[in-house]
């Protein structure tokens, strides 16, 4: 099959780009430095990809994607690093023949994940982001409540989200380092093995050798990317696009088949290579080809923000140059 028999919106990646991506990554964060995050992707068998690179531990933002991996044999150490307090889906990852650690911020998530059967966890820190954590003073004494509970305190970890766009790469070091100065604090109050920490947007700027403490990397975005990390000058390609077809031509302007309904919509519109984008609606995007078109005609759309594209199609079509070479569900996708 080629491309230009599937039918669209298309969730495409292009092969080589991939296996450039993780190549890329891997020689940086090679093994267990990174412990991919699959909520990028969602799908197993890219997950798979990067197993074989070398990288045998992940991070997982639901259940699901524990559960997913878990059955497609990845589950050597399987962080679930979210905050869950639905003991049906607790009990769920506690039967499962893998590792799994769960990251707590509460008393009340400890207690969740203790009476469920889980028996690992790491302790979840705010560093900046005002989103799920422990403030990195109270850490100490929330580890001491989990080891009561009769939980492993594997050790913490802090997401700098909040600095993964910051601009300037010199401030974003500086910023980043602030933020693994409070982790590495509350690290010596909880003690365990692990500080983990990092995204795509900071995946270099942490010293894995010791020099800020941080024991592996968190990123996910980077083996498919899109542009909104692309305005960051990252050593990652662009390897994923929504194909469209063009269904109507106006004066000066275009309409393809690839709307809010196909797209991860919250870092902004997407953008189209040879074109430039004026608005997305429900099954549309309007946009301003650099060559005419006609209808019929297809177009490449480039999501701005990977993660929720990902979730909103059933499948990732893997291409090499023109040729549809796979098909790989996203099977990781709910809660």
């Amino acid at each position: 099959m080629l491309i230009s028999e599937l039918g669209t919106p298309a969730l495409v990646a292009d092969s080589a780009a991939i296996d450039r991506n993780v190549a890329t990554m891997a020689a940086v964060r090679p093994g267990s430095a990174l412990r991919p995050h699959v909520k990028a992707h969602k799908c197993t068998a890219l997950a798979c990809v990067q197993a074989e690179a070398g990288h045998t531990t992940f991070t997982c933002a639901t259940p699901r994607e524990v559960i997913g991996m878990t059955a497609a044999g990845l589950g050597d150490d399987l962080l679930l690093a979210n905050e869950t307090v639905d003991p049906q889906r607790l009990q769920a990852m506690a039967r499962l023949d893998a590792a799994v650690t769960v990251a707590v911020d509460s008393e009340a998530t400890i207690a969740a994940a203790a009476s469920a059967g889980i028996r690992r966890c790491l302790i979840d820190v705010n560093i900046g982001l005002p989103r799920c954590g422990i403030a990195p003073g109270e850490a100490g004494r929330l580890a001491d409540r989990a080891r009561q509970a009769g939980l492993e305190v594997r050790g913490v970890m802090g997401y700098e989200g909040h600095l993964m766009m910051v601009a300037d790469r010199d401030q974003r070091r500086d910023q980043v380092a602030a933020a693994m100065a409070l982790l590495l604090q509350a690290h010596a109050d909880v003690g365990g093995d692990i500080v983990s920490a990092g995204g795509t947007g900071t995946f270099d700027l942490h010293d894995l050798d010791g020099g800020d403490g941080v024991t592996e990397i968190q990123a996910g975005s980077y083996v498919l990317m899109d542009s909104h990390y692309g305005t960051l000058g990252l050593p990652f390609e662009q390897a994923l696009h929504v194909v469209g077809t063009v269904i109507s031509v106006g004066d000066g302007f275009a309409v393809a088949d690839v709307g809010l309904k196909a797209l991860g919509m919250d870092h902004g519109n997407p953008s189209i290579a040879g074109g430039k984008v004026w608005f997305c609606s429900d099954e549309h995007v309007t946009f301003t080809p650099d060559e005419p078109l006609a209808v019929g005609d297809r177009v490449r759309v480039i999501p701005a923000h990977v993660d929720p594209t990902m979730a909103m199609h059933p499948a990732l079509w893997l291409v090499r140059g023109d040729e549809v070479i796979d098909r790989w569900p996203i099977d990781l996708r709910g809660w």
